[in-house]
């Protein structure tokens, strides 16, 4: 029905949504999740080489060396998330994206012409500060175009991304021959991402916290389509961020208790992503499948698991919202737990007989960590930050966001940096025991403490926890909102991605 004063044709352009240019964005921008795929599996099939210096390479690193190799780009990215909380609200989103690309080009310099470890691992530092830039930049540039029917969809793209960014490097890897044109091939994908964020709009969102009022029409009359009737969105954006603004608070507002129990849930959600071992074990795979010996190569076996990577993250976000976000974290500790000590059994078993349980074994490392990798896709790699989306009131996640960010890359650094130190102190069975215990906690620790949260609104979550609710100006239903402008957020937060989580 017509609204009075209004012509006919305004009625019918709103109904012309179009998402062509939102597919576009969200791809471009999701490039640089793929750039973050890179910088992860970059360790494992480059480690081994610079271990033994097996390629002829003037470079080669000691296993302590190697250590902060594989690990220091965490430390980069925990400073990276801190530095891209304050770009994105000064640079914008877009030009947060497309000011990282000279940064990562000369991290990547680095590390391709690498003389000695100060080199390489500066060239580390930098790509991980880039990365730590991305996992903010991306995913809240994603959230504030997309139309609220396809967010979710668009916003998985990311962490299928990343995951299809370690597959690259697996694949290209052992035709490449060495780490230095690894390291070439890497920074293609980052040119691509600067050349089509380049023919894109800034956030509306953005654009309209800043006053800049025009352009905000612009960009989202650019994103819904040019036969479609903006008025009314564009109304409702403007009144969600002014009330946003009003109920902004500071990061000492989640001592209430109604805030600081969802925020330690998310906390410990985050936390278990990492210390349950999955950031050691794929920035160091290459290591563990020559140390099982297993039948398969080290770069055949690497790149077997990648796929099921990429195939399960497809088809996590499809899960999500039916089977609900509890069970999925529930299986997917419980499958960790079983899978990592299960790896452990069996290099437990060939301590005890190397010759029986290369025989009779050789398919169980592979096995578990198909399994184990499957299981964080499907679970703690995605949900926790989602989670941290809608437990949290709106008024606070942005005081939150970069504090839970910066600690949980502060946990991967520091887990991937200890896994060989603690493997020669534990034993690699020790280890895989270890984290499969941080599994079995995670499992316990979610059923009973996180509650579900699929199918309610942000008001009736917020009233779970005993806090006060009121209603957003468009009345938005937790899919909706929790996908909604926010100015500083963290890796994935608003979107089914784990961005933080690797």
């Amino acid at each position: 029905m017509e609204e009075l004063g209004k012509p006919a044709k305004d009625s019918l352009m709103s109904n012309n949504l179009s998402y062509s240019t939102q597919v576009y964005a969200a791809l471009s921008a999701s490039l640089g999740a793929l750039a973050i795929g890179n910088i992860m599996g970059y360790s494992s099939p480059t480690g081994p080489h610079l271990l033994s210096n097996s390629t002829g390479e003037s470079l080669q690193l000691s296993q302590t060396e190697y250590n902060w190799f594989s690990s220091s780009v965490n430390l980069g990215a925990a400073a990276g998330g801190l530095v891209g909380g304050l770009c994105i609200n000064t640079l914008g989103r877009r030009g947060t994206m497309l000011a990282s690309v000279l940064p990562y080009l000369a991290g990547w310099v680095l590390v391709g012409c690498a003389q000695n470890f100060a080199m390489i691992l500066l060239g580390r530092l930098i790509t991980g500060m880039c990365m730590g830039v991305t996992c903010v930049a991306v995913p809240t540039f994603i959230a504030e175009f997309s139309s609220a029917n396809i967010r979710g969809t668009l916003g998985s793209g990311f962490q299928l991304m990343i995951t299809v960014g370690v597959l690259y490097v697996y694949g290209l890897a052992p035709a490449v021959g060495n780490f230095r044109w690894l390291a070439v091939s890497c920074s293609f994908p980052i040119v691509l991402h600067m050349i089509m964020v380049y023919f894109t709009h800034e956030s509306p969102s953005y654009l309209i916290s800043k006053g800049r009022h025009e352009q905000a029409a612009t960009a989202l009359q650019y994103y819904r389509g040019k036969h479609y009737n903006i008025e009314k969105e564009l109304r409702q954006l403007q009144s969600y961020l002014e009330e946003t603004q009003e109920r902004k608070r500071s990061l000492a507002d989640i001592m209430r208790p109604y805030n600081l129990r969802p925020f330690m849930i998310c906390l410990m959600l985050l936390l278990s992503s990492q210390l349950c071992g999955v950031t050691p074990v794929i920035f160091n795979m290459g290591i563990i499948f020559k140390d099982a010996g297993v039948g398969l190569s080290e770069e055949v076996s690497e790149v077997v698991v990648s796929v099921v990577q990429v195939a399960v993250t497809g088809g996590a976000s499809l899960l999500m919202d039916r089977a609900g976000r509890r069970i999925m974290l529930l299986l997917s500790a419980a499958i960790m737990a079983v899978s990592i000590v299960s790896l452990g059994v069996y290099f437990y078993l060939k301590e005890q007989d190397s010759v029986w349980a290369a025989e009779t074994l050789d398919w169980l490392p592979l096995t578990s960590l198909i399994l184990f990798i499957t299981a964080f896709s499907l679970g703690f790699g995605p949900v926790p930050w989602l989670m941290f989306g809608e437990l949290l009131p709106l008024e606070v996640k942005e005081a939150a966001g970069s504090f839970v960010s910066f600690f949980t890359r502060l946990a991967a650094f520091c887990i991937t940096l200890v896994f060989v130190p603690l493997q020669t102190a534990m034993g690699d069975y020790g280890v895989y025991w270890l984290f499969g215990g941080v599994c079995l906690l995670a499992l316990v620790f979610t059923f009973l403490l996180v509650p579900e949260t699929n199918g309610k609104t942000l008001q009736e979550i917020t009233a779970h926890f005993g806090g006060p609710t009121t209603m957003s100006p468009c009345n938005m239903t937790h899919e909706a909102c929790v996908a909604g402008p926010v100015h500083n957020t963290s890796s994935g937060v608003d979107n089914k991605a784990y961005t933080d989580s690797v």
